[in-house]
């Protein structure tokens, strides 16, 4: 097997696994949201009040906050749970992946306009846009990942 066509399916391995740990965190983030009905009760207004109060009060942030985010917390509340939820099903069904993609990106934009910008974002941010620049036919589903392992570890597929 040649070492291009090795290495192709390693990173689409690589991307489908990506893909998944991408999905279980947006599904987690929410369950999470549901569980404890931040669609239903003012818990994320009270998040986005507690942030205004740690930050620059001149910051985009703070304005962010204090003119759109706090006004429409409920809205927001609803967007964002309702937004995991088709990110976590798509990414985990391999199904719209591109389009779930670009709107986990827009999620996580309006997070971090919020000012909860942390460490592990930036990751989170590449991996959307990688996932929209993906452009495989087909999106490996489950089945389709293991039958590339298996071609992958024995070698019995010919070369496309």
């Amino acid at each position: 097997m040649k070492p291009s066509l090795i290495l192709r399916r390693v990173a689409r391995i690589g991307i489908v696994l990506l893909r998944y740990a991408f999905g279980a965190t947006f599904a987690y983030g929410a369950y999470h949201k549901i569980t404890r009905g931040w669609m239903t009760t003012p818990i994320m207004r009270e998040h986005f009040e507690q942030r205004l109060t740690e930050i620059d009060p001149n910051s985009f942030s703070a304005a962010y906050l204090r003119h759109f985010a706090i006004p429409f917390y409920r809205p927001i509340a609803w967007i964002l749970t309702i937004g995991q939820v088709i990110v976590a099903i798509s990414m985990l069904t391999g199904k719209g992946v591109r389009q779930s993609a670009a709107l986990a990106l827009f999620l996580l934009v309006n997070i971090t306009a919020g000012s909860y910008f942390n460490a592990g974002m930036p990751p989170y941010l590449i991996t959307a846009v990688l996932l929209m620049l993906d452009n495989q036919e087909g999106r490996l589903a489950w089945d389709e990942l293991s039958d590339t392992t298996t071609v992958f570890m024995v070698g019995k597929r010919d070369d496309r």
